[in-house]
């Protein structure tokens, strides 16, 4: 598949330099067009019966089969979520965390890691955003080290593999600005927990969650898709591998709209991200503050010269889609493997002329 072939698949950029797959990556024609063959099938023949639940399971095991491809796992250790912040929960729940334990994060976060970290009854101690804080504050008494692979705020890429590899405790990720947008290695860490919406530009409410060893994580908020069976007193078998932490049921329109949104990205699209996203620092350092390490990740997070919310209300006018960070005086643009040189001219152009 060519570039232009792949990037004929997102209407979106028709029109738009769409430079916001951080928060809700474009989505294809086929992706739209199978969530409404589903939902026009729902609505002709309703949504009962043994058919439509054979082909909902096998839907799921599609999905769960395409995601732990994204990861490089193996499916049986994939778990279907509905969101990077459910994924988090659900760990941080599992693991019955007390007064006398901490969790080790960041000042970094999203919410939806931050969230379940400060719910989860265990002293919590933030670090700054870079490996050596966060091995620095580790304790005898830590249990968890809770962070992103990619921060959100800052683009960093954290070395993962150094943290877990010198604190040897168990290392819960925030994958949901590395998955679709950089090679994750995730099979390295404990648990890993992605959102699907974003950079693998697939429907709202869809995501997965890899638990490296299913068995030593309790199941504390089991949904019915997660038991085998089930008794009366509320005793239940759970089902093999991490399926057992299957948030809930997903509808099939939505898991039809996923299995094919994984389908649509090219092979080169990896390195094609990371040229796009070198390329816009190369354009904005002139005119702005990058806080992005280089080669770090997709996102390239700047300070501008004026007012951030100004400035992306500007940029909207000419049809150029970014993010702020609010309260952090940054904008954020994300580069995708569908990103052109005509996407980042106008960004810069836009930045230039506010």
């Amino acid at each position: 598949m060519t570039f232009e072939e792949a990037r004929a698949q997102l209407p979106v950029l028709d029109e738009l330099a769409y430079l916001n797959a951080g928060t809700n990556g474009p989505l294809a024609r086929a992706t739209v067009d199978a969530f409404v063959e589903a939902a026009q099938r729902d609505l002709v023949e309703g949504r009962s019966g043994k058919a439509m639940f054979e082909a909902m399971l096998a839907k799921r095991e599609n999905a769960r089969a395409g995601l732990a491809a994204v990861l490089d796992v193996d499916p049986l250790n994939m778990a279907l979520v509905d969101s990077t912040s459910r994924g988090c929960a659900i760990v941080i729940a599992g693991l019955g965390l007390a007064a006398d334990d901490e969790i080790v994060t960041t000042d970094q976060e999203h919410f939806g890691l931050m969230g379940p970290v400060h719910a989860s009854g265990a002293r919590v101690v933030v670090a700054e955003g870079n490996e050596d804080a966060i091995l620095a504050a580790v304790t005898p008494r830590t249990k968890l080290i809770a962070t992103s692979h990619v921060l959100w705020t800052t683009g960093r890429r954290l070395d993962l593999a150094h943290i877990r590899e010198t604190s040897g405790l168990p290392l819960l990720v925030d994958g949901a600005q590395s998955a679709g947008a950089i090679r994750t290695g995730a099979e390295r860490f404990d648990y890993y927990t992605v959102s699907a919406q974003k950079w693998l530009c697939g429907p709202d409410l869809t995501g997965g969650l890899y638990v490296r060893d299913p068995e030593r994580l309790r199941v504390a908020a089991p949904g019915y898709p997660a038991q085998v069976s089930y008794e009366p007193d509320g005793s239940f078998v759970p089902k093999d591998g991490a399926a057992r932490f299957d948030s809930g049921f997903i509808g099939v329109p939505t898991l039809s709209a996923l299995v094919v949104a994984l389908g649509t990205h090219p092979e080169w699209r990896y390195d094609r991200a990371a040229e796009t996203a070198a390329r816009c620092r190369e354009l904005l350092e002139p005119h702005v503050e990058v806080v992005t390490p280089p080669g770090h990740s997709t996102l390239v997070s700047f300070r501008p010269a004026g007012d951030p919310t100004q400035l992306v209300e500007g940029l909207a006018e000419r049809g150029v889609v970014v993010r702020e960070l609010p309260g952090r005086n940054l904008v954020r643009a994300s580069c995708g493997w569908w990103t052109n040189d005509d996407d980042l001219r106008r960004l810069v152009d836009g930045v230039t002329a506010g």
